[in-house]
């Protein structure tokens, strides 16, 4: 099924780029909910689904402040960041814990 555009500029730059990081957007919702964005990683570690459904709101009262907010979801999201990252810094960051 194909999404609908935001009609923000920044805050539809912010769901192309979700996309491409593998997420899934869904446009229509309830409310003020313009749609929402899933992680594509089914994680139990991934900060208990803090972050894992995010809503895109239709109409935000800064643009540029929502798009920011959505690709800084895509960026912590705990399970991209390991796949990401370099497999020796990887492991580093894990003895630190």
């Amino acid at each position: 099924m194909i999404r609908g555009t935001h009609s923000k500029k920044e805050v539809e730059d912010a769901l192309a780029y979700a996309e491409a990081s593998g997420w899934r957007v869904k446009s229509g919702g309830k409310g003020h909910a313009w749609g929402k964005m899933y992680c594509p990683y089914n994680d139990s570690e991934c900060r208990c689904g803090e972050f894992c459904i995010t809503s895109v709101w239709s109409t935000p009262k800064n643009p540029g402040n929502h798009a920011r907010l959505l690709r800084r979801v895509v960026e912590n999201c705990t399970t991209h960041r390991h796949k990401r990252a370099p497999q020796g810094t990887r492991q580093h960051a894990d003895k630190q814990e």
